[in-house]
């Protein structure tokens, strides 16, 4: 592919000077339109040293409102970074959505540079491809527009420009002895980059190869690939927003004609039907027990950390099911040093502005660590599907992304457990009134969950989906019987001790 690229294409110096500030024009006013339209741009910038990437990024920001881009300079992944799933440092970099975002280096370095180096397993860079495909097209699927730019040149211009650049004081630093050995190893580079473009340029985040040799030719390319993709994605987002608007205002529709869309298959018995609510727990055994598992609990906390093993826990279940309590009982005998919980509610400020997983990425644990999510990203095709707030097209699609999610942390060594914590209809109604005399009880209980209540049924159909399509063999569901908070604190916590040991025991 890249050896039948024609490398010496120029522009002529007249041409330059008359079409380069026009683009530079109209790249400003797509800024500014892309702002509006809460469109995100994602710019990577790939190829070989010395092939312009610097001045392709000092050109591109030159006329740009500073407040509405952001530059991910190229460095090696920090110590804490490497401590979390590789594409973690990036997601967390993402623009907020009407922003540019422009990465010199990007997410590619884990299938060139730390494959070439041999810093990965073939399993690891093989398991890069899919991952990296997914996250782009996640990101295409929520609206964003993603320009690769892959600038090539030949070896013969490579070794003349770091001499070149050896030779001018403010530039020689630039130049280092790794840069020379990847010299060396162009041939090989070569072949990694050729199965890197073949192998991750799709319909929704395309390569684009710029003929990098012709200064005045590099900078023209660059600005006409990001325009036109920036112009099409306009027309993409236009046409998105409409179909969203669409499908919420037949939402609302529906539930203003009394159809809240449960069809008469929805109806029928569900997983949730066959739980067995009545198990109970003798307390005098429930005290023992708890006391034992959570010294277990402790011993394995300060064993994941030994091996650098990260656990991922996710909450979800009825209003009033126990969530609170029973993360309490799993967190209390443990060195808070050790583990993070995060309660979620409905996404506001940065969180708004990011794709939904954003927000979900910012917190995962660093190897060792141990994370409790108290609601999760399931919230996507839970309340958000429930409530109407997110369109059907978004909500359908999320269990995929909700998969890919948790295969990645799965790929990246992480134990991943995810609680329903289930009761009747008639014990969250006890416990609801309960709420409501009690004082110091009464801040939990809100018209909200009154009306959530309203939507059982509504909230049961979504639920029978979530199981169906998101219980993996990586991620399964654990559905815990929580009539008797006792049994369900019980049984949270042997399922999170034996998954642990499990993993512990396959590490050793």
């Amino acid at each position: 592919m890249l050896e039948t690229v024609d490398l010496s294409k120029e522009l002529d110096k007249a041409t330059y000077d008359e079409w380069f500030p026009k683009l530079q024009d109209n790249l400003r006013v797509l800024q500014r339109e892309a702002f509006e339209a809460g469109m995100t741009t994602l710019i990577v910038l790939e190829g070989w040293d010395a092939a312009g990437k610097g001045d392709a990024v000092m050109k591109l920001v030159d006329k740009l409102d500073p407040r509405g881009f952001r530059v991910d300079p190229p460095a090696p992944p920090s110590e804490d970074e490497k401590m979390r799933p590789f594409l973690w440092r990036f997601w967390v970099k993402l623009p907020p959505y009407g922003a540019i975002g422009i990465f010199d280096r990007s997410w590619y370095g884990r299938v060139t540079v730390e494959r070439m180096e041999g810093m990965l397993q073939p399993r690891q860079w093989q398991q890069a491809y899919q991952e990296i495909n997914q996250f782009e097209r996640q990101l295409s699927d929520d609206g964003q527009v993603i320009i690769k730019l892959f600038l090539h040149i030949s070896k013969k211009e490579q070794a003349k420009r770091f001499k070149q650049m050896e030779k001018d004081p403010a530039e020689s630093w630039k130049v280092t002895k790794e840069d020379w050995k990847h010299h060396k190893q162009y041939d090989d580079y070569l072949r990694v980059n050729e199965e890197m473009l073949e192998r991750t340029s799709s319909s929704y985040a395309p390569w684009t190869i710029v003929e990098a040799t012709d200064r005045r030719y590099r900078r023209v390319k660059i600005f006409q690939t990001v325009i036109q993709a920036m112009q099409a994605g306009l027309e993409r987002k236009k046409f998105l927003d409409a179909r969203r608007a669409e499908e919420k205002e037949a939402f609302k529709k529906g539930l203003k004609n009394g159809n809240e869309q449960v069809l008469p298959l929805d109806v029928m018995p569900s997983i949730l039907d066959r739980v067995d609510t009545s198990l109970t727990y003798d307390p005098e055994a429930y005290k023992k027990d708890l006391a034992k598992l959570q010294v277990r609990m402790r011993e394995l906390e300060f064993e994941c950390f030994k091996h650098r093993l990260p656990v991922v826990i996710g909450y979800e279940g009825w209003d009033a099911a126990g969530k609170g309590g029973n993360i309490k009982r799993v967190t209390q005998t443990l060195d808070p040093r050790g583990y993070n919980v995060v309660p979620i509610a409905a996404p506001k400020g940065d969180e708004a502005t990011h794709h939904y997983l954003w927000r979900f990425w910012r917190h995962i644990p660093k190897a060792g660590h141990i994370t409790i999510f108290d609601r999760t990203w399931y919230g996507r095709v839970l309340v958000e599907r429930v409530e109407g707030f997110t369109a059907k097209s978004d909500w359908s699609r999320a269990f995929q992304e909700i998969n890919e999610f948790e295969q990645s942390l799965v790929n990246w060594g992480a134990v991943v457990l995810k609680f329903w914590i289930h009761i009747s209809k008639e014990e969250q109604l006890r416990r609801f009134e309960e709420r409501q005399v009690t004082e110091y009880k009464q801040y939990k209980i809100t018209e909200e969950d009154w009306r959530n209540r309203e939507k059982w049924d509504a909230y049961k159909t979504a639920l029978t989906d979530v199981f169906e399509r998101t219980s993996t063999s990586y991620a399964p569901w654990t559905i815990v019987e929580g009539n008797d908070k006792l049994y369900a604190r019980i049984k949270t916590l042997k399922t999170i001790i034996g998954a642990i040991e499990g993993k512990i025991g396959g590490k050793k």
